[in-house]
This record gives structure tokens, sequence and C-alpha cells, in this order.
């Protein structure tokens, strides 16, 4: 036998314990997907509620203003608020589309009841019939949150960020 032979039979190491770097990377890697799915959905509901309003009013405006077109009638969308008592049975109507014929239903009522209306500088919006209108702004507000809604004249209605709407950051 050589001295070779005699050697101790070396032992496996023992396993170190604690987390490898790449296994805290994965870690920290999925909290922060997590974190930032849960921040998504836990947006604000009113500001939800208003920009889905904003998008549907922009396509209402822009289907009055086809209509004013393909008509050649003049066509306002006014503002209101309360039971208006042109309207059949007292319904609530949130506005109105003043000049299209009675044949041509447009809707009158906002998705959500606290949605609130105001035409800045003026107390409608004038729709048509002429293809370029003047530049025209309209304000959206449901409690503590307000959205603008704008057109130069030439393009749709469109939300702005103007940077006086006091929403909270």
């Amino acid at each position: 036998m050589s001295w070779r032979s005699l050697r101790p039979v070396p032992r496996p190491r023992a396993r170190a314990r604690g987390f490898t770097l790449m296994e805290l990377m994965l870690v920290i890697a999925l909290l922060a997907v997590v974190t930032g799915m849960a921040t998504l959905s836990m947006r604000d509901g009113n500001a939800s509620r208003l920009e889905e309003e904003g998008e549907r009013l922009s396509a209402l405006l822009e289907g009055g203003r086809a209509k004013s077109r393909a008509m050649g009638v003049a066509v306002r969308w006014v503002p209101a608020s309360g039971v208006d008592p042109a309207a059949t049975k007292g319904e609530r109507r949130d506005f109105t589309f003043v000049g299209l014929p009675p044949s041509i239903s447009m809707p009158s009522r906002f998705l959500d009841d606290r949605v609130r209306a105001e035409v800045i500088g003026a107390p409608f919006l004038v729709l048509g019939p002429e293809p370029v209108i003047g530049a025209q702004r309209l304000l959206l507000r449901i409690e503590d949150r307000t959205l603008v809604l704008a057109t130069d004249g030439l393009g749709p209605f469109v939300q702005v960020d103007d940077g006086s709407s006091g929403n909270p950051p």
C-alpha cells in the first residue's frame, strides 16, 4: 500500500446556509412586479370613471358635429342639470343636443349621475354646420376630480391636461 491510499477520504463540504445573490434578486424582482400590479389595480375609481365619461362625450360630440355638417343645420351642445321641463315625464337630462331634428335621437345623460359639465367661457358648445368651428373647452367634474375636453376647431374633442384641473398628483 502506498501512502496515497492511506490518505483520508475527503468529506463532502457542508452546504452553506442562506440565500444566493441570484435567489435574492429573483425575490426582489417578483415583489416589484406584484407591487406594480397592486398599484395599478388600486387606481382611483373617480379618475377612471371620469376618463371613461370623457371618451364617451368626445365621441358623442364628434357624432353631433358630423350630423350637423351632413344635414347642414346649426347644432349646439348645452350642459344642463336637474329635471328638464321639456323632457318627457320630467326625466333628468345632463346635456342636450339643440338643433337636431326630433327624428335623431342622441343621449342626454352621463353614465355616472355624479358627473357635472361646464363649458369654459361660453354657455354652450357650437358643433356646426361649418367644418371649422372655433376653439372650445369643456370641463367635466366628479367630486374632486376634473377633466378638460378641448378642440382647436379643426380636430376632434380630446382630453387635455392644462395644469389647472386641480387633480391631486
